[in-house]
């Protein structure tokens, strides 16, 4: 099991078996599993998720955490592409909760999508709701999580999508092993949304980071807690990686082995080999895993570890999670797990501030644009927004206690507006036309102040944001561009962010100013990778392309938690098309009152 096991080694589950388990409607959960059968017939896949709170023990400390089903991490939910998914949420916690299916695109039903108080208002104490989605046109790796507050925390699980064709690779897979990079914080986390908000201040970070809830024999009190795989010799294993971490992108490698990646974001890729990985928070990777290091003198053991990749000043968790691959029928199945101060790290495990490989990797991402699998990235488009996005600080008001930089509050910006998020759904108001004060249209679709956007001194220059719930609305079918940028208030730092409703394609990055006349000739406009988050690369740019035919309101927002609780998101409108089909569903009966 992956969700509140704490034991060292996880077997192989029988797929078979696992298939008689759905059949009957209950909760996935697992680590490794054979590779089932492609499937052609759409089926009804239903769950059951009780968010509840239960007692774990990590890194010296005991507390109780926000889970679903009493598993941390969370269950797995496996499904068929074209499946239909009903999943029931009942909150049996006295705080409110919502959960987001990251990546699933949603195609027309927007109600299910998660994000409090913009699709949907919360589930209260006690209360339920049935989230229903059909997996349309994705296969592979994404995942699920909360998504009010700082409930990811401990609240998110691995969603995996079979595909109904083979995978578009030879290589003959054994197995399949999820990976899940998490955070851990000795202290709960449940007030540190609220300490931010009070104060202005920033975060603290957290204490480990953890592999499958596992934080690993680094850390103290941990050697017990540490996530070990048993492989066999010369088998090729595929590895679903998923970022649930909340403030930090990462660094992954296991030493002595190449990587494969040939999927992101539930997208299949032109295979590439790497030594190691760089995911940011909301990001997955899956990668296959040859293993076909069994030489005389080696001990079997081998070391799996992630840190992060570092691009800013503000406090971070400064620390490394390991977890190790251990080969069958070698010296480890029965070796005792070496100290801490004997370990070695991956030798290609990148240094934390190894902006250069983390550019270089990401260079790599190319679509598989195959007659089966098209890259179907528009090659003209109808609207072109620029986002600057930036981290800012506001003048602490008479009377408060600020802890910000100079005793400031922090905040965080795009275009210069800092997200609020209202107390009703804006889905809802969209959807029945109210009329409401506390929603626009009139979101900026370029900066309202052109300058060196990352040339500024981070801590004498600052624009005073304005804060309020502003959106942009485009006709359905635009082929829209957005170009990301970042800037160097504060700090220039990488920014993942995530774009609910809808895949997108990286057409073009870079750094300094984007230059629409200049940077456009260098687009990649014929196997651009797919991705429902991006990277924005710390003082550069970023341009994504989207094909905008899903209608409803969707966010769109850091990837890092405290970048969002600060108002680093704003949201946009696809309206209804003129055919039935083209149109939002009506909100399901059940859906949650504000």
């Amino acid at each position: 099991m992956l969700g509140g096991n704490r034991g060292r080694e996880f077997p192989l589950i029988d797929m078979m078996n696992t298939y008689s388990v759905l059949a009957k409607i209950l909760v996935l959960t697992f680590v490794v599993t054979s590779i089932p059968f492609c499937s052609s017939s759409n089926t009804s896949k239903r769950y059951q998720f009780n968010v509840e709170w239960k007692n774990i023990t990590r890194v010296c400390s005991t507390k109780a955490i926000l889970t679903v089903n009493g598993e941390y991490p969370g269950p797995t939910i496996a499904v068929n592409e074209g499946d239909d998914v009903e999943i029931k949420v009942t909150n049996g916690v006295s705080i409110n909760t919502t959960i987001h299916w990251h990546g699933i695109k949603q195609l027309r039903t927007g109600w299910a999508d998660g994000p409090a108080y913009v699709t949907q208002c919360p589930i209260t104490p006690g209360r339920s709701y049935t989230y229903k989605f059909t997996v349309t046109g994705q296969r592979g790796t994404l995942w699920w999580h909360a998504h009010i507050a700082w409930q990811r925390a401990t609240v998110y699980g691995a969603i995996i999508i079979y595909p109904r064709m083979p995978y578009p690779f030879a290589a003959p897979v054994e197995a399949e092993i999820p990976i899940i990079f998490g955070e851990w914080w000795n202290l709960p986390v449940e007030g540190i949304e609220d300490e931010m908000y009070k104060y202005g201040s920033g975060p603290n970070s957290s204490d480990a980071y953890t592999i499958n809830g596992l934080p690993g024999s680094l850390y103290p009190c941990s050697v017990k807690d540490t996530f070990i795989q048993t492989v066999e010799h010369d088998k090729i294993y595929m590895l679903r990686i998923i970022n649930a971490a909340l403030n930090d992108e990462l660094f992954f490698a296991i030493s002595n082995h190449t990587l494969t990646v040939v999927e992101v974001d539930a997208s299949y890729t032109k295979p590439f080999d790497t030594e190691a990985i760089m995911i940011t928070p909301g990001q997955t990777y899956t990668v296959l895993l040859n293993t076909n290091q069994h030489k005389p003198d080696s001990s079997g053991l081998f070391v799996m570890a992630a840190r992060p990749y570092l691009t800013t000043v503000f406090p971070f968790d400064n620390s490394t999670t390991i977890g190790f691959l251990k080969y069958k029928g070698s010296k480890a199945e029965h070796m005792v797990l070496p100290k801490p101060s004997n370990l070695v790290l991956p030798r290609h495990l990148p240094r934390m501030e190894d902006h250069a490989y983390a550019t270089k990797f990401v260079s790599k991402l190319r679509s598989l644009g195959t007659t089966r699998y098209p890259c179907k990235v528009p090659k003209k488009i109808d609207k072109r927004v620029v986002i600057t996005i930036s981290l800012n600080l506001q003048d602490c008001p008479a009377n408060e206690t600020c802890k910000g930089f100079n005793e400031k509050r922090y905040a965080a910006s795009m275009n210069n507006q800092s997200f609020v998020r209202p107390m009703t759904s804006i889905l809802e108001w969209h959807y029945k036309n109210y009329s409401s004060m506390q929603y626009s249209h009139d979101f900026p679709l370029q900066p309202p102040h052109v300058f060196d956007y990352t040339g500024v001194d981070p801590l004498t220059h600052n624009l005073n944001p304005n804060f309020g719930t502003k959106l942009f609305a485009v006709e359905y079918g635009t082929r829209l561009e957005i170009v990301l940028q970042d800037t160097s208030f504060l700090n220039l730092e990488n920014h993942p962010i995530h774009i609910h409703g809808h895949n997108f394609f990286v057409v073009g990055r870079g750094f300094g100013n984007f230059n629409a006349e200049k940077d456009t000739t260098q687009y990649n406009l014929v196997d651009p990778p797919e991705r429902n988050t991006v990277g924005v690369p710390m003082g550069g740019w970023a341009a994504i392309r989207i094909n905008a035919d899903n209608p409803g309101v969707w966010f769109m927002h850091c990837h890092l938690e405290e970048h969002t609780s600060w108002g680093l998101a704003s949201g946009f409108i696809v309206k209804d098309g003129v055919k039935p089909s083209q149109r939002l569903l009506p909100p399901p009966d059940d859906l949650p009152p504000c």
